[in-house]
Formats: structure tokens, C-alpha cells, sequence
């Protein structure tokens, strides 16, 4: 097991507790007062791709790459010459072969395209209630910054404002919210992604969107996630909350009826009941009943109406990997992503997260060799989204090499979270009588955040930029959690550029698995990524033996 480094004395971050290969600390704390990467970025920008203290100190490099098997363990080439992907009035000249003129926009879709500004998109923020806290950051951030952002499972079920009439949801607020915050900022960029699990399908969450909003909405099947092989889970800790999620039919753990479970709530031995989502599939028996099965569904959905539909699916073994990626090709699907083990949003059990599950550069690896075979065969494969671990603006370059040429974007969960978080906490010190409206966490400024300023304006890289797109007035209405996000997004969009711009790649288009090698011979075997020494070596030997 790799020991990951948890400060970095070069960018000035530090990790509160053991970081995670994405370098987000293992157990990320919505009241964190700093700093790991991420959480610095959210702060400022495209200044933390440097060394701190410029013009007093020297950096150099630690690597970890030569051992083990991750995304760690691949790296990006850099080339000496040639520029391909310039476009428009650009030439190759070097004045215009510039890393702010490489093109990081592009879209996903089969027949009805979705365009965004930044290869990324979020994870599912569902039912858990760290999503409907700090959805107001969330939504508007994804908004701003033009990608792709998705509702998870259950936000209709655990909602207990929601309304069902015979079974069919006819009322649904957070629902609406969620959907309603990021259209009030939607440029064009990016999209609203609804999922849907075996309680929303018999809930009817599909009708009433396309009811209400039309195809605006792009609506997600789930077949799992990374962070866990069952269905998705909350804790509630109110007696009268898991008596109404039994009544809506989901399992609740302990049984909150039973007089027993009842007794022990009562003498605080049971803090907290767990609401828990159905397995999806269990009545299939062969690929053959699920594709028959998946393909229905997708029938009935484009019949209600939606032109864009996707598939989520998790760390499952090999073959329902493969079926994903062949029923979403047979379906003509929009994007799917495969989201490798193991992170998460929500409560995922502990030790599933640690054991359950093919590791994300494994899953990746098989993801793209699968699609190759599809299109090997003349069948057009679904745009895919990788996700799993990743949080960095070399991770984005690395997974969109990885599968090239099939992957258009990179899945984020928790790592555009932080800057809700941060930006919520802030905001509450600024703004006390609306502290706990936005579950703000501080009462003054911390150290690590007042020696980026005193005031919004001073701390926040992405308040002048923000405040361009949306004008002097509207500027007060943006969550600081969103300005932050914005100041993160462009933290990874300046370094992709940059690591485009030194593969000489100016468009995303133009990336491809020879952009990148492997550091160590067991990587090379598990990615078909080439071993550093091994790279390039034919090019190398053809020069020396003109």
C-alpha cells in the first residue's frame, strides 16, 4: 500500500487527515478550515499551479509513480516539436501556439449534442443531505462554469414535502429546486443530469420531469457506483423521518415500527436509523434478460419524450461492464460513465469502500479495450466519462488519454464539493444572520484563509470573473460556494491547458494514448500504456539509425 504525502510544501497544502490517491483527504469535513489542494484552489485559481513564494525559493519533485498500480503510476509526454488541433484563425505559428489558445470545450451525444466549456462534470449528488445543504453552491457553480451536473438517486423519495398520488409522484419540491437553481444560471454550457433507481422508476420521477420540464432534463439510468456494490443509503436520526421512508417503502434499518428498536431510540442505544435503496436486477437471469430489460427501458423513456439519456455503472465484474458498454451502444445512449472503486459521497459502508470492487485505472483500462472491439466491429460505442478518484487537472489529461478516443469527459465527486463547503463557511462568517441557512461552519475567518485577504472581493481569485459574467448586481446573489467553484474549475482548466499545450495538443480531440506512458512494468501491463523506457523508444532508435 502506497503512503500518500499528506502536505506539499511547494504549493503550500495540507491534508487534514490521510489523503486518498486523488489527494483529497480520505474523510473530507464540510467544516474544514484547510488545505489541501482542492481546497486552496477554491481560493486561488490558477495561481496554485506553482510553487509558492516565487522569486525566494527553488522547487523540485517528489514522484510516487514507480510504485504501484493507479493513475499515479502514469504519466504525461511532453513532445519537441509539431502542434496539431489548431483551428479557426490560429496557425502554427508560436506566437498563436500558446497554452491559453488550447480548445479544452467540446460536447457529448449521439444524435442531440451536449456542449460544455470544461471536460468535467460532477458526481451524483442525491439523497444525501451534504447534496441538499450546499446545492445552492453545486448547482450554480456547475452552471457558471458550463459543465455537466447530476441529481442523484432518491432526492423525490426522501423528500417528505414530496406528494404521491396512486403511487406516481405529483409534487415535487427538492426536486424542482435542485433542477430550477442551475437553469437560473444555464449559458448553454453543461446540463442537468436526473438519475433514476428502482424506487424513482416505480415513483414515476421520469413522467413527472418530462411533464414539467421536457427534454431540457437529461434523464440517467443507474446500474451502480463506485463507492458500492448495493443500493444507495442515508442515515436519519428522527424516529417520525424513518416511519415516513418505511412508508414510502424503502428498507429502514433497524425497523423503526418494531417496539424494541423503538426502546432503544428512546434510551439513545440507536442514534440513527439507515434508509436503504432495492437492489436493481435481481429478477434477470442471463445478459440476454438484461439487455431485453434495459432496452425496454430505454424505449419507454425516449417515448415519454427524452432525446438524451445516460447510463451510470459501477465497479461490477467484467461482463456487466461489457454489457454496459454493448446495450448503451445497441440503445444509442448519450454518455456512459464507469465509476471505478473507491470513493464516495454519501454513507457508503466503510470497508465495501476499501474491498469491493475493481479499482478505477483497472476498470478504465478494460472500459477503453472493450469500446475498441465495438468499434472495431463498425458499432458506435457511447461517449464515455470516467470517474473514480479524480480530482486533478492531470487526472483529467490522464483518463481522457487513457480511453481516447471514446472518453469526452472526466466524473468528479467530492473534490467540486469542497468548494461549497468552503465558500458556505465564509459566507456564514460574512453573513451571521444567515449562518445556519447556509450551514455555514465558522464564526470568524480562519488563518488559512485571511492570508489570501479580509474581504470577499481580496480572498475569492474568482470573484472579478464571476462577477463579469453575471453583472454588478447579480453578483450578490451568487453563493460564495459557486464563486469558489468557479476559482477551482479554472485552477483545472488553466493546468490542462498547460499540459495540452506541452503535448502540443490544442484541441481535445487531439489527445490520444500515446500522450502518456506507464512508470512502472505492472502499470503497462494492467493499461496497455507503455513503459516510459519503451515509449517512443522506435521513433528514438529511427533518428539514431538515419
Amino acid at each position: 500500500m502506497i503512503q500518500w504525502i499528506k502536505n506539499n510544501d511547494a504549493i503550500g497544502t495540507v491534508n487534514r487527515g490521510v489523503p486518498a490517491e486523488s489527494g483529497l483527504c480520505t474523510l473530507c469535513d464540510s467544516s474544514c478550515k484547510g488545505k489541501c489542494e482542492t481546497w486552496l484552489a477554491s481560493l486561488k485559481g490558477r495561481k496554485l499551479l506553482y510553487p509558492r513564494d516565487f522569486g525566494q525559493t527553488t522547487a523540485g519533485a517528489w514522484h510516487v509513480s514507480a510504485v504501484g498500480v493507479g493513475y499515479h503510476s502514469l504519466r504525461i509526454q511532453g513532445y519537441a516539436y509539431g502542434a496539431k488541433g489548431i483551428n479557426g484563425k490560429l496557425t502554427n505559428n508560436a506566437d498563436d501556439c500558446i497554452f491559453t489558445n488550447v480548445n479544452i470545450q467540446s460536447s457529448f451525444g449521439n444524435v442531440h449534442k451536449t456542449k460544455f466549456k470544461l471536460p468535467i462534470m460532477t458526481g451524483a449528488l442525491g439523497s444525501t443531505f451534504v447534496a441538499a445543504k450546499y446545492w445552492d453552491s453545486f448547482a450554480i457553480g456547475a452552471a457558471l462554469c458550463g459543465i455537466p451536473i447530476v441529481v442523484g438517486e432518491n432526492v423525490v423519495g426522501v423528500d417528505r414535502e414530496s406528494k404521491l398520488e396512486n403511487g406516481r409522484i405529483i409534487k415535487a419540491p427538492e426536486l424542482d429546486r435542485r433542477i430550477e437553481t442551475y437553469f437560473r444560471y444555464f449559458n448553454g454550457y453543461g446540463a442537468i443530469i436526473v438519475q433514476m433507481n428502482v424506487e424513482d422508476t416505480r415513483n414515476g420521477v421520469a413522467e413527472y420531469i418530462m411533464d414539467k420540464y421536457g427534454d431540457k432534463v437529461i434523464i440517467e439510468l443507474k446500474w451502480g457506483q463506485g463507492a458500492k456494490d448495493i443500493g444507495g443509503e442515508i442515515q436519519v436520526t428522527s424516529l417520525e423521518y424513518a416511519k415516513f421512508l418505511k412508508d414510502r417503502g424503502y428498507l429502514v434499518d433497524p425497523d423503526p415500527y418494531n417496539p424494541t428498536v423503538q426502546k432503544a431510540f428512546e434510551q439513545r442505544a440507536i442514534t440513527a436509523f439507515a434508509r436503504h435503496s432495492r437492489l436493481g436486477g435481481t429478477d434477470l437471469k442471463s445478459p440476454a434478460e438484461v439487455r431485453e430489460s434495459f432496452m425496454k427501458s430505454v424505449a419507454y423513456l425516449r417515448k415519454i419524450g427524452f432525446n438524451r439519456i445516460t447510463l451510470k455503472t459501477g465497479a461490477y465484474d467484467l461482463e456487466a461492464l461489457a454489457m454496459a458498454i454493448r446495450y448503451s451502444a445497441d440503445a444509442g445512449l448519450d454518455l456512459l460513465t464507469v465509476d471505478g472503486s473507491g470513493g464516495g459521497t454519501g454513507m457508503s459502508p466503510w470497508n465495501m469502500m476499501q474491498h469491493w470492487g475493481i479499482p478505477s485505472i483497472a476498470l478504465h483500462s478494460k472500459t477503453y479495450e472493450y469500446c475498441k472491439i465495438l468499434d472495431e466491429k463498425g458499432i458506435k460505442v457511447p461517449d464515455i466519462s470516467f470517474a473514480g478518484g479524480l480530482a486533478r487537472e492531470d487526472h483529467i489529461f490522464k483518463a481522457l488519454a487513457l480511453g481516447a478516443p471514446y472518453t469526452k469527459l472526466v466524473c468528479m465527486g467530492r473534490a467540486p464539493m469542497i468548494p461549497g463547503f468552503l465558500g458556505s463557511n465564509i459566507e456564514g462568517v460574512f453573513k451571521p444572520e444567515k449562518r445556519a441557512e447556509l450551514h455555514g461552519h465558522w464564526e470568524s475567518l480562519p488563518p488559512s484563509v485571511t492570508e489570501h485577504g479580509k474581504y470577499p472581493e481580496e480572498i475569492f481569485a474568482g470573484w472579478e470573473p464571476v462577477k463579469a459574467i453575471v453583472g454588478n448586481d447579480e453578483i450578490n446573489k451568487i453563493p460564495f460556494g459557486a464563486i469558489a467553484m468557479y476559482a477551482f474549475a479554472d485552477k483545472l482548466a488553466g493546468g490542462l491547458q498547460q499540459f495540452m499545450a506541452g503535448a502540443r495538443k490544442f484541441n481535445l480531440s487531439e489527445i490520444t494514448r500515446n500522450d502518456i506512458f506507464s512508470a512502472n512494468r505492472e502499470t503497462a501491463e494492467v493499461t496497455g500504456i507503455p513503459f516510459m523506457t519503451d515509449a517512443m523508444n522506435d521513433k528514438a532508435l529511427k533518428v539514431l539509425n538515419e
